[in-house]
Protein backbone atom coordinates (compact mmCIF):
# COMPACT_ATOMS: atom_id res chain seq x y z
CA UNK A 1 0.00 0.00 0.00
CA UNK A 2 1.45 3.44 -0.51
CA UNK A 3 0.09 6.80 0.94
CA UNK A 4 -2.38 9.37 -0.32
CA UNK A 5 -1.82 12.75 -0.20
CA UNK A 6 -4.08 14.85 2.07
CA UNK A 7 -7.41 16.07 0.94
CA UNK A 8 -7.39 20.13 1.94
CA UNK A 9 -9.93 20.86 4.48
CA UNK A 10 -13.35 21.54 4.11
CA UNK A 11 -14.52 19.05 1.52
CA UNK A 12 -17.47 17.02 3.50
CA UNK A 13 -19.96 14.33 1.80
CA UNK A 14 -23.77 15.19 1.46
CA UNK A 15 -26.46 12.36 2.88
CA UNK A 16 -25.63 10.08 -0.09
CA UNK A 17 -22.56 10.18 0.76
CA UNK A 18 -21.23 11.96 -2.02
CA UNK A 19 -18.51 14.48 -1.99
CA UNK A 20 -19.57 17.79 -2.21
CA UNK A 21 -17.78 21.10 -3.85
CA UNK A 22 -18.98 24.33 -4.01
CA UNK A 23 -21.88 23.10 -1.78
CA UNK A 24 -22.64 20.82 -5.04
CA UNK A 25 -22.50 16.91 -5.55
CA UNK A 26 -19.99 15.95 -7.68
CA UNK A 27 -21.97 13.43 -8.87
CA UNK A 28 -24.65 16.19 -10.01
CA UNK A 29 -22.11 18.27 -11.85
CA UNK A 30 -20.69 15.21 -13.30
CA UNK A 31 -24.11 14.60 -14.85
CA UNK A 32 -24.48 18.01 -16.29
CA UNK A 33 -21.02 18.35 -17.21
CA UNK A 34 -19.75 15.53 -18.73
CA UNK A 35 -16.45 13.94 -17.44
CA UNK A 36 -13.42 13.79 -17.24
CA UNK A 37 -14.41 17.29 -15.48
CA UNK A 38 -12.43 19.97 -13.64
CA UNK A 39 -14.54 22.00 -10.64
CA UNK A 40 -13.28 24.97 -9.29
CA UNK A 41 -14.37 26.13 -6.00
CA UNK A 42 -14.84 30.34 -6.27
CA UNK A 43 -15.21 30.18 -2.38
CA UNK A 44 -12.33 28.51 -2.06
CA UNK A 45 -10.37 31.42 -3.81
CA UNK A 46 -12.22 34.18 -2.60
CA UNK A 47 -11.06 32.47 1.02
CA UNK A 48 -7.33 32.34 0.17
CA UNK A 49 -7.13 35.94 -1.11
CA UNK A 50 -8.95 36.92 2.28
CA UNK A 51 -6.07 34.57 4.40
CA UNK A 52 -3.29 36.56 2.11
CA UNK A 53 -4.71 39.91 2.71
CA UNK A 54 -4.50 39.52 6.98
CA UNK A 55 -1.64 37.93 7.09
CA UNK A 56 0.50 40.25 4.49
CA UNK A 57 1.57 44.11 5.17
CA UNK A 58 -0.62 46.22 2.48
CA UNK A 59 2.01 47.61 1.06
CA UNK A 60 2.66 44.01 -0.34
CA UNK A 61 0.12 43.62 -3.47
CA UNK A 62 -1.22 40.37 -4.53
CA UNK A 63 -0.58 39.59 -8.25
CA UNK A 64 -2.25 36.22 -9.97
CA UNK A 65 0.52 34.17 -12.17
CA UNK A 66 -1.87 33.18 -14.95
CA UNK A 67 0.04 30.26 -15.65
CA UNK A 68 -1.28 28.34 -13.19
CA UNK A 69 -5.07 28.40 -14.44
CA UNK A 70 -5.87 30.63 -17.08
CA UNK A 71 -9.79 29.48 -17.04
CA UNK A 72 -11.20 32.59 -18.25
CA UNK A 73 -14.21 32.46 -16.36
CA UNK A 74 -11.67 31.74 -13.20
CA UNK A 75 -9.88 34.80 -14.24
CA UNK A 76 -12.79 37.02 -14.23
CA UNK A 77 -13.59 36.10 -10.97
CA UNK A 78 -10.16 36.44 -9.89
CA UNK A 79 -9.63 40.17 -11.38
CA UNK A 80 -11.75 41.25 -8.40
CA UNK A 81 -9.82 39.86 -6.08
CA UNK A 82 -5.89 40.88 -6.86
CA UNK A 83 -3.85 43.87 -7.83
CA UNK A 84 -2.33 42.68 -10.70
CA UNK A 85 -1.50 39.71 -13.25
CA UNK A 86 1.75 38.13 -14.31
CA UNK A 87 1.80 36.71 -17.81
CA UNK A 88 4.42 34.28 -19.46
CA UNK A 89 3.34 34.17 -22.96
CA UNK A 90 0.57 36.98 -25.78
CA UNK A 91 -1.68 33.52 -25.15
CA UNK A 92 -2.03 34.85 -21.87
CA UNK A 93 -2.29 38.33 -22.54
CA UNK A 94 -4.90 37.84 -24.53
CA UNK A 95 -6.95 36.25 -21.76
CA UNK A 96 -6.56 38.81 -19.61
CA UNK A 97 -5.71 42.12 -21.35
CA UNK A 98 -9.49 43.16 -20.90
CA UNK A 99 -9.67 42.98 -17.62
CA UNK A 100 -8.15 46.47 -16.79
CA UNK A 101 -5.55 45.40 -14.35
CA UNK A 102 -1.88 45.83 -14.26
CA UNK A 103 0.20 42.70 -16.07
CA UNK A 104 3.75 42.32 -16.50
CA UNK A 105 5.16 39.94 -19.08
CA UNK A 106 7.90 37.72 -17.97
CA UNK A 107 9.45 34.13 -19.12
CA UNK A 108 12.84 33.93 -21.55
CA UNK A 109 12.30 33.81 -25.79
CA UNK A 110 9.65 36.61 -26.45
CA UNK A 111 8.90 36.46 -30.02
CA UNK A 112 9.37 39.82 -31.85
CA UNK A 113 5.69 40.20 -31.79
CA UNK A 114 5.10 39.50 -28.42
CA UNK A 115 7.32 42.54 -27.57
CA UNK A 116 5.44 45.28 -29.64
CA UNK A 117 2.13 43.43 -28.33
CA UNK A 118 3.35 44.02 -24.55
CA UNK A 119 4.88 47.35 -25.34
CA UNK A 120 1.62 48.71 -27.44
CA UNK A 121 -0.74 47.67 -24.48
CA UNK A 122 1.82 49.49 -22.07
CA UNK A 123 2.43 46.00 -20.36
CA UNK A 124 5.34 45.65 -18.38
CA UNK A 125 8.04 43.66 -20.08
CA UNK A 126 10.04 41.81 -17.29
CA UNK A 127 13.62 41.52 -19.42
CA UNK A 128 15.29 38.02 -19.16
CA UNK A 129 18.66 38.93 -21.40
CA UNK A 130 20.52 41.59 -22.39
CA UNK A 131 19.27 41.01 -25.81
CA UNK A 132 15.80 41.03 -25.33
CA UNK A 133 16.79 44.50 -23.71
CA UNK A 134 18.06 45.36 -27.36
CA UNK A 135 15.01 44.29 -29.03
CA UNK A 136 12.40 45.83 -26.51
CA UNK A 137 14.43 49.17 -27.29
CA UNK A 138 14.81 48.83 -30.67
CA UNK A 139 10.87 48.00 -30.99
CA UNK A 140 9.94 50.79 -28.59
CA UNK A 141 11.80 52.83 -30.68
CA UNK A 142 10.07 51.76 -34.34
CA UNK A 143 6.35 52.09 -32.57
CA UNK A 144 7.20 55.65 -31.47
CA UNK A 145 6.44 54.59 -27.41
CA UNK A 146 7.80 54.81 -24.08
CA UNK A 147 7.91 50.50 -22.95
CA UNK A 148 7.35 49.83 -19.59
CA UNK A 149 10.24 47.93 -19.09
CA UNK A 150 11.50 45.70 -15.44
CA UNK A 151 14.55 43.77 -15.30
CA UNK A 152 13.89 39.85 -13.87
CA UNK A 153 17.06 39.62 -11.62
CA UNK A 154 18.79 36.07 -11.75
CA UNK A 155 19.89 36.34 -8.03
CA UNK A 156 22.68 34.66 -6.33
CA UNK A 157 20.88 32.77 -4.12
CA UNK A 158 18.26 29.99 -4.51
CA UNK A 159 14.91 28.86 -2.49
CA UNK A 160 15.84 26.36 -0.19
CA UNK A 161 14.01 22.75 -0.19
CA UNK A 162 11.64 24.58 -2.89
CA UNK A 163 10.10 22.11 -5.34
CA UNK A 164 11.50 23.98 -8.67
CA UNK A 165 14.80 26.24 -7.95
CA UNK A 166 15.34 29.27 -9.88
CA UNK A 167 17.85 31.32 -8.76
CA UNK A 168 21.55 30.75 -7.56
CA UNK A 169 22.84 28.97 -11.21
CA UNK A 170 23.57 29.72 -14.56
CA UNK A 171 20.04 30.35 -15.65
CA UNK A 172 17.66 31.45 -18.98
CA UNK A 173 15.75 33.21 -16.38
CA UNK A 174 16.67 36.74 -15.77
CA UNK A 175 20.09 38.21 -15.60
CA UNK A 176 22.73 37.82 -13.51
CA UNK A 177 22.37 39.97 -10.57
CA UNK A 178 25.92 41.73 -10.94
CA UNK A 179 25.30 43.30 -14.20
CA UNK A 180 21.31 44.99 -13.36
CA UNK A 181 22.90 48.06 -12.28
CA UNK A 182 24.83 48.65 -15.35
CA UNK A 183 21.48 47.62 -17.58
CA UNK A 184 19.41 49.93 -14.88
CA UNK A 185 21.34 53.05 -15.91
CA UNK A 186 21.10 51.90 -19.53
CA UNK A 187 17.06 51.75 -19.82
CA UNK A 188 17.06 55.34 -17.66
CA UNK A 189 19.34 56.67 -20.29
CA UNK A 190 17.47 55.30 -23.32
CA UNK A 191 14.07 57.21 -21.56
CA UNK A 192 12.14 53.98 -21.02
CA UNK A 193 9.78 53.59 -18.30
CA UNK A 194 11.88 51.73 -15.85
CA UNK A 195 9.46 49.69 -13.34
CA UNK A 196 11.54 48.17 -11.39
CA UNK A 197 12.76 44.39 -10.86
CA UNK A 198 11.18 41.09 -10.60
CA UNK A 199 12.93 38.50 -8.39
CA UNK A 200 12.07 34.70 -8.74
CA UNK A 201 13.91 32.23 -6.94
CA UNK A 202 12.10 28.73 -6.47
CA UNK A 203 8.68 27.52 -6.38
CA UNK A 204 6.52 25.49 -4.20
CA UNK A 205 8.10 25.98 -0.74
CA UNK A 206 6.59 24.69 2.47
CA UNK A 207 8.76 25.41 4.66
CA UNK A 208 8.13 29.43 6.11
CA UNK A 209 11.71 29.56 7.65
CA UNK A 210 13.15 29.22 3.63
CA UNK A 211 10.71 31.62 2.53
CA UNK A 212 11.20 34.42 4.84
CA UNK A 213 14.95 33.99 4.64
CA UNK A 214 14.37 34.42 0.63
CA UNK A 215 12.71 37.49 1.19
CA UNK A 216 14.71 38.93 3.51
CA UNK A 217 17.58 38.63 1.45
CA UNK A 218 15.49 39.54 -2.13
CA UNK A 219 14.57 43.13 -0.36
CA UNK A 220 17.71 43.56 0.55
CA UNK A 221 19.62 42.86 -3.05
CA UNK A 222 17.13 44.80 -4.24
CA UNK A 223 18.57 47.77 -1.83
CA UNK A 224 22.26 46.96 -2.98
CA UNK A 225 21.04 47.12 -6.95
CA UNK A 226 19.08 50.13 -6.11
CA UNK A 227 22.15 51.62 -4.62
CA UNK A 228 24.66 50.82 -7.18
CA UNK A 229 22.48 52.08 -10.08
CA UNK A 230 21.41 55.17 -8.53
CA UNK A 231 17.73 54.52 -8.60
CA UNK A 232 15.44 53.56 -6.50
CA UNK A 233 13.29 50.81 -8.26
CA UNK A 234 9.23 51.83 -8.42
CA UNK A 235 8.27 48.17 -8.24
CA UNK A 236 9.53 44.68 -6.45
CA UNK A 237 8.49 41.74 -7.89
CA UNK A 238 9.49 39.42 -4.59
CA UNK A 239 7.96 36.35 -6.51
CA UNK A 240 6.03 33.66 -4.72
CA UNK A 241 6.52 30.42 -4.06
CA UNK A 242 4.21 29.41 -1.61
CA UNK A 243 3.16 25.77 -1.48
CA UNK A 244 0.52 23.39 -0.93
CA UNK A 245 0.16 19.65 0.76
CA UNK A 246 0.32 17.48 -2.30
CA UNK A 247 1.54 14.11 -0.61
CA UNK A 248 1.83 12.37 2.65
CA UNK A 249 3.36 14.03 5.45
CA UNK A 250 2.90 17.48 3.61
CA UNK A 251 2.40 20.47 6.10
CA UNK A 252 0.25 23.37 5.08
CA UNK A 253 2.81 26.33 5.16
CA UNK A 254 2.91 28.80 8.08
CA UNK A 255 1.20 31.45 6.27
CA UNK A 256 0.99 34.01 9.33
CA UNK A 257 4.61 33.36 10.20
CA UNK A 258 5.66 34.35 6.89
CA UNK A 259 3.45 37.22 6.36
CA UNK A 260 5.08 39.03 9.61
CA UNK A 261 8.35 38.46 8.60
CA UNK A 262 7.60 40.44 5.89
CA UNK A 263 5.95 43.23 7.73
CA UNK A 264 9.09 43.59 9.88
CA UNK A 265 11.58 42.95 6.38
CA UNK A 266 9.82 45.75 4.58
CA UNK A 267 9.65 47.93 8.22
CA UNK A 268 13.42 47.67 8.26
CA UNK A 269 14.07 47.95 3.91
CA UNK A 270 16.78 50.31 3.01
CA UNK A 271 16.33 53.86 2.43
CA UNK A 272 16.64 53.85 -1.21
CA UNK A 273 13.79 51.44 -1.11
CA UNK A 274 11.34 53.53 0.54
CA UNK A 275 9.20 54.65 -2.45
CA UNK A 276 9.26 51.27 -4.03
CA UNK A 277 6.23 49.17 -4.16
CA UNK A 278 6.13 45.65 -3.72
CA UNK A 279 4.31 42.32 -4.50
CA UNK A 280 3.68 39.04 -4.15
CA UNK A 281 3.35 36.82 -7.24
CA UNK A 282 0.52 33.69 -6.20
CA UNK A 283 -0.76 31.19 -8.65
CA UNK A 284 -0.76 27.57 -7.08
CA UNK A 285 -1.12 28.71 -3.73
CA UNK A 286 -4.15 30.81 -4.48
CA UNK A 287 -6.18 28.42 -7.12
CA UNK A 288 -4.45 24.71 -6.35
CA UNK A 289 -6.36 24.00 -3.56
CA UNK A 290 -10.05 25.38 -4.91
CA UNK A 291 -10.02 22.26 -7.70
CA UNK A 292 -11.07 19.25 -8.43
CA UNK A 293 -10.39 16.52 -11.19
CA UNK A 294 -13.75 14.19 -11.51
CA UNK A 295 -13.19 10.94 -13.84
CA UNK A 296 -15.64 8.27 -14.15
CA UNK A 297 -14.42 4.99 -13.82
CA UNK A 298 -15.22 2.96 -17.10
CA UNK A 299 -13.43 -0.22 -15.97
CA UNK A 300 -12.86 -2.84 -13.51
CA UNK A 301 -10.36 -5.46 -13.41
CA UNK A 302 -8.34 -7.78 -12.00
CA UNK A 303 -4.75 -8.72 -13.35
CA UNK A 304 -2.29 -11.15 -10.98
CA UNK A 305 -3.58 -10.01 -8.11
CA UNK A 306 -4.20 -6.30 -8.02
CA UNK A 307 -7.03 -4.46 -8.79
CA UNK A 308 -7.25 -1.45 -11.34
CA UNK A 309 -9.93 0.75 -11.63
CA UNK A 310 -9.61 2.12 -15.59
CA UNK A 311 -11.13 5.86 -15.91
CA UNK A 312 -12.06 8.35 -18.72
CA UNK A 313 -9.45 10.65 -17.59
CA UNK A 314 -5.25 10.88 -17.31
CA UNK A 315 -2.45 12.33 -17.82
CA UNK A 316 -3.06 14.27 -20.67
CA UNK A 317 -5.77 16.37 -18.30
CA UNK A 318 -3.24 15.85 -14.97
CA UNK A 319 0.07 15.54 -15.81
CA UNK A 320 1.28 16.51 -12.22
CA UNK A 321 -1.31 13.71 -10.20
CA UNK A 322 0.53 10.92 -12.81
CA UNK A 323 4.00 11.77 -11.30
CA UNK A 324 5.33 13.29 -14.58
CA UNK A 325 5.39 16.90 -14.13
CA UNK A 326 8.84 17.05 -12.23
CA UNK A 327 8.71 14.06 -9.48
CA UNK A 328 11.78 12.65 -9.27
CA UNK A 329 10.10 10.03 -6.76
CA UNK A 330 6.65 9.22 -7.73
CA UNK A 331 4.06 9.80 -4.61
CA UNK A 332 0.27 9.71 -4.54
CA UNK A 333 -1.65 13.34 -4.99
CA UNK A 334 -4.91 13.51 -2.63
CA UNK A 335 -7.26 11.02 -4.47
CA UNK A 336 -10.84 9.71 -3.05
CA UNK A 337 -14.00 7.98 -5.16
CA UNK A 338 -16.26 10.78 -4.78
CA UNK A 339 -19.34 9.23 -5.05
CA UNK A 340 -18.69 7.02 -2.33
CA UNK A 341 -16.83 9.62 -0.20
CA UNK A 342 -18.23 8.73 3.09
CA UNK A 343 -17.04 4.97 3.21
CA UNK A 344 -14.46 3.89 4.78
CA UNK A 345 -11.14 2.44 2.38
CA UNK A 346 -11.64 -1.31 2.02
CA UNK A 347 -9.15 -2.59 -0.38
CA UNK A 348 -6.41 -1.70 -2.36
CA UNK A 349 -6.71 -0.42 -5.89
CA UNK A 350 -4.72 1.25 -8.25
CA UNK A 351 -6.05 4.15 -10.36
CA UNK A 352 -5.17 4.70 -14.27
CA UNK A 353 -6.42 6.73 -16.97
CA UNK A 354 -7.75 5.83 -20.49
CA UNK A 355 -4.03 6.57 -22.48
CA UNK A 356 -2.04 3.70 -24.14
CA UNK A 357 0.53 3.85 -22.05
CA UNK A 358 1.85 2.62 -18.52
CA UNK A 359 2.76 6.44 -17.29
CA UNK A 360 -0.71 6.82 -16.96
CA UNK A 361 -1.51 6.34 -12.87
CA UNK A 362 -3.42 8.49 -11.26
CA UNK A 363 -3.26 6.83 -8.17
CA UNK A 364 -0.67 3.66 -7.22
CA UNK A 365 -1.62 0.69 -4.90
CA UNK A 366 -4.36 2.88 -2.55
CA UNK A 367 -6.29 2.02 0.07
CA UNK A 368 -9.67 3.12 -1.09
CA UNK A 369 -13.60 2.52 -0.66
CA UNK A 370 -14.54 -0.41 -3.27
CA UNK A 371 -15.49 0.99 -6.10
CA UNK A 372 -17.14 0.30 -9.68
CA UNK A 373 -17.67 0.78 -12.64
CA UNK A 374 -19.87 4.10 -12.58
CA UNK A 375 -18.21 5.50 -9.98
CA UNK A 376 -16.62 9.38 -9.84
CA UNK A 377 -12.64 9.08 -8.98
CA UNK A 378 -12.19 13.12 -7.32
CA UNK A 379 -8.16 14.04 -7.65
CA UNK A 380 -7.62 16.97 -5.20
CA UNK A 381 -5.29 20.14 -5.71
CA UNK A 382 -5.83 20.29 -9.05
CA UNK A 383 -6.90 24.10 -9.58
CA UNK A 384 -3.59 24.69 -10.53
CA UNK A 385 -1.37 23.31 -13.53
CA UNK A 386 -4.19 21.00 -14.57
CA UNK A 387 -5.32 21.38 -17.88
CA UNK A 388 -2.10 24.35 -18.26
CA UNK A 389 0.30 21.97 -17.40
CA UNK A 390 -0.59 19.09 -19.70
CA UNK A 391 -0.48 17.40 -22.70
CA UNK A 392 -3.84 17.84 -23.91
CA UNK A 393 -3.65 16.40 -27.54
CA UNK A 394 -1.68 13.14 -26.77
CA UNK A 395 -3.30 10.11 -28.51
CA UNK A 396 -6.36 12.58 -29.63
CA UNK A 397 -8.37 11.50 -26.42
CA UNK A 398 -11.21 14.42 -26.25
CA UNK A 399 -10.50 17.22 -23.60
CA UNK A 400 -11.82 17.62 -20.23
CA UNK A 401 -14.46 20.37 -19.39
CA UNK A 402 -14.35 22.72 -16.60
CA UNK A 403 -17.24 24.54 -14.61
CA UNK A 404 -16.51 27.47 -11.62
CA UNK A 405 -18.86 27.16 -8.78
Amino acid sequence: MKPLGPIPPGFTADEGGHLLIGGRSAEYLASQNGTPLFVYDTARIADQVARFRAAFPSEAKLHYAVKANSYAPLLDVISKLVDGFDVASAGELERVAGLRLPISFAGPGKRDEELEAAIRAGVTLNLESQGEADRALATAARLGQTPSLAIRVNPPFGLKGAGMKMGGLGSQFGIDHDRVPALVRRLLDAGAGWQGLHIYAGSQALNADALIELQCETVALAGVIAEEAGASPPHVNLGGGFGIPYFARDEPLDLDAVGAALFKTLKNRSENLAPTIFAIELGRWLVGEAGVYLTRIVDRKISRGRTFLVTDGGLHHQLAASGNFGQLLRRNYPVAIATRFAAEPQEEATVVGCLCTPLDLLADEAMLPHADVGDLVAIFCAGAYGLTASPTGFLGQPPAAEVLV
